[in-house]
């Protein structure tokens, strides 16, 4: 591991959610390093606690053992501003033409607004939704509305991304094609992104790294590099390379 790069820092991670007398571990003990640059999918069964632990990474949870580090930073309970999200939905406003939904983050932190209105037509071309700056959410189809939300996340500049199954809702067709432009756009923007997802093939598929957390409460039961050239096309999931890293993270999860 190059610590020199070390860009995310996990160090026994843990957390517990209390309701009335009762208390529920969500995360236990996780431990983790994350390089900058890296597209690290995280990976494990349903309600095993990877939202809890993207929430944690962004601030939006405390967690309640441990540390947490990006970059120099503890993490807070807070969103910080070099941290982008895209949620399972892409949460448009309906109101709201395609630009000026990107925009709305650039907006709520009172980012200067021309040089933001640029680089949003410029993060629009770049998600090959050129062309669509006026239309709004409904006359768009249901990928094209998530790279919308990719956009978005990127307007500010963030160095973290954290994605949250933002394909879970598209269908098979449609999920393989953004697991493409997701790839295209990683290659192009250079963030560090972190994406959850319940899906064994396309974790090994989008990641340059695995982590595979266990049943609730989430522990990492394994992390590894995924060396499979980029770009990545569909066909390399009928190599045996990518077989062995799905048998892998399947016999990992009991499912081998």
């Amino acid at each position: 591991m190059n610590t020199a790069n070390t860009f995310i820092h996990l160090d026994k991670v843990r957390k517990v959610y209390r309701a009335k007398d009762q208390e529920f571990l969500a995360v236990s003990d996780v431990t983790l390093d994350i390089q900058e640059g890296e597209l690290v999918s995280l990976v494990g069964p349903s309600g095993c606690g990877k939202s809890t632990l993207l929430k944690i990474l962004a601030g939006l949870h405390a967690h309640d053992g441990g540390q947490v580090r990006i970059g120099s930073d503890k993490v807070s309970f807070v969103e910080g501003r070099d941290i982008g999200m895209v949620f399972q939905q892409p949460l448009l406003l309906k109101w709201r033409t395609i630009l000026d939904n990107v925009l709305l983050p650039a907006e709520i932190l009172d980012l200067p607004t021309r040089e933001v209105r640029e680089r949003g037509k410029d993060l629009l071309r770049m998600v090959g939704l050129e062309g669509f700056e006026n239309k709004h959410p409904f006359e768009l189809s249901g990928g094209m509305q998530q790279r919308a939300a990719i956009a978005r996340a990127l307007i500010h500049d963030p160095k973290l991304v954290l994605m949250d199954e933002p394909f879970g809702a598209l269908d098979a067709l449609t999920r393989e094609k953004m697991n493409l432009e997701l790839l295209r756009i990683w290659e192009a923007a250079r963030k560090t992104i972190i994406f959850v997802t319940h899906g064994i093939q396309e974790a090994v598929f989008v990641g340059s790294k695995v982590v595979v957390l266990s049943s609730r409460p989430a522990r990492m039961v394994d992390n590894f590099q995924v060396d499979l050239p980029y770009p990545r096309t569909l066909d390399m999931k009928t190599n045996n390379e990518f077989g062995r890293y799905t048998k892998r993270v399947y016999s990992l999860l009991g499912m081998d």
